[in-house]
């Protein structure tokens, strides 16, 4: 009796396993769609990134500032 049920136990979770990569597989964007989702994003626009490496260079001084001293940093910058 263990044995069916352990065996029904498998094909249960093979069936469960098989449904969701089933309904992934529906779901997911094609080839050609993950190709203009991909071109579509902001990194792909040379300014959109450059303004993103400026925003991420600024945050690095401010957290590399702040690691520095014991005071506190959020108080000066939130001000401004």
């Amino acid at each position: 009796m263990s044995s069916i049920n352990s065996f029904l136990s498998a094909v249960a979770l093979a069936g469960a396993i098989g449904i969701g990569y089933g309904m992934w597989s529906i779901i997911s964007p094609g080839e050609e769609r993950r190709k203009e989702l991909i071109k579509n994003l902001p990194e792909a626009n040379p300014v959109r990134m450059e303004e993103t490496r400026r925003k991420n260079a600024l945050m690095l001084q401010v957290l590399k500032e702040a690691a520095e001293t014991n005071d506190n940093v959020l108080a000066r910058y939130s001000q401004k």
